[in-house]
């Protein structure tokens, strides 16, 4: 998953695509393990377009999407919020859910 900054984050929301992004910190042990979910869902729908952002580099993001704790998925349907995820549970659930963003 890309790195993105916020020219990038602007860019995919101005152009209404579907996807998630996901919003983390270094230290954050939570993080870490996100994140190897994350790298599974990639390899499954690789059509799905995501970008991830440290949050402590983005803080407008922070107050732009009310961002509450990390980490933190969220869920855009044609550059719209769609949903927020701060407990990601399983590789199923997040498949699923992202699944269900997509149809």
């Amino acid at each position: 998953m890309e790195d993105w900054n916020k020219t990038e984050i602007e860019t995919f929301l101005a152009e209404k695509h579907t996807g998630y992004l996901y919003f983390y910190t270094p230290i954050c042990g939570t993080c870490q393990l996100a994140s190897k979910m994350l790298t599974v869902i990639e390899q499954l729908l690789p059509e799905l377009r995501s970008g991830k952002a440290d949050l402590n580099f983005l803080p407008e993001m922070a107050e732009r999407f009310e961002i509450e704790s990390v980490p933190c998925l969220i869920l855009i349907k044609n550059g719209e919020v769609q949903e927020k995820i701060y407990a990601f549970q399983s590789v199923p659930y997040l498949f699923e859910k992202l699944t269900e963003l997509q149809g």
